[in-house]
């Protein structure tokens, strides 16, 4: 997003962040609730349009949203989708992305508030590797033939008691929702989601062999003093990197690896 949308999703996150400060928010109801409108809004793209019409007023479009949605959600989801529309955005599209953003960070809000919200980084990112490694699960997930409660069912059978409550929901969301987006796509952008829960970076780590406590507090710490912010590791183990380790931060990669240094040299041999 640029521009107008830019402003206007980081004013629902302050909306949404004053709404779930209040104890008596429920977080997960909010997620429900907002991505129904979610679905709503990517179904009906008349819809979308006219709640994104700069030539029409913020209140005129805040009323509409009010009249279709009253009676349908809650009257805290209400107003929030409410003060949304009242902001001016760049493309229609950009509402439904912020919509579904909110949801889902409605739900690592409420991770967060059980003390839970390093453990659904941490399986998000395991669960992505599963992926990446199974083509016969990433298969079946994908599956443009295969219904959504199928994917729902499958995933449920595989993360039901083996992962915490939120992980589920967001990763159901995402394969029964896609939007046009990866599989791949997707997780990353929930694993980013959630480290700006915390304000941090994730950097993805991947050495020959586990990283020990020590060495992990080190490396954390001299990557966030290297980019000024906290550093969430997502680790991972490649026997293929021969010793060392590459960190990717965003799209930028640091390579230690020795794999990476025998290459180099090679490069350099046949140069």
């Amino acid at each position: 997003m640029n521009g107008a949308s830019r402003e206007a999703l980081a004013a629902g996150r302050e909306s949404l962040d004053a709404l779930t400060d209040n104890t008596s928010a429920d977080a997960t109801k909010l997620a429900d609730e907002l991505a129904a409108v979610t679905t709503l809004l990517d179904r009906e793209v008349s819809l979308r349009r006219v709640l994104t019409d700069p030539a029409q007023s913020g209140e005129a479009k805040a009323e509409l949203a009010q009249r279709l949605l009253s009676g349908q959600v809650g009257g805290e989801t209400v107003d929030l989708v409410s003060g949304m529309v009242r902001s001016r955005w760049s493309r229609s599209r950009d509402l439904v992305d912020a919509t579904e953003e909110l949801a889902n960070t409605a739900d690592l809000t409420a991770a967060q508030k059980a003390g839970a919200l390093d453990g659904v980084e941490d399986e998000l990112f395991r669960f992505g590797r599963i992926v990446s490694s199974s083509p016969e699960l990433r298969s079946a997930l994908t599956d443009k033939a295969a219904t959504a409660t199928a994917k729902g069912e499958l995933l449920r059978s595989l993360l039901g008691g083996k992962a915490n409550v939120a992980t589920e929901r967001l990763v159901v969301r995402l394969v029964t929702q896609p939007r046009g987006r990866s599989l791949e796509a997707g997780l990353e952008s929930l694993s980013k989601l959630a480290a700006a829960r915390r304000d941090r970076m994730v950097a993805v780590v991947t050495s020959a062999v586990p990283l020990s406590d020590q060495q992990k507090q080190r490396l954390g710490a001299v990557l966030a003093k290297l980019y000024g912010r906290e550093m969430h590791l997502n680790l991972d183990v490649d026997p293929a990197v021969l010793g060392g380790i590459t960190v990717q931060v965003g799209d930028e990669v640091i390579n230690g690896s020795i794999a990476e240094r025998l290459d180099e040299a090679t490069r350099r041999l046949a140069g």
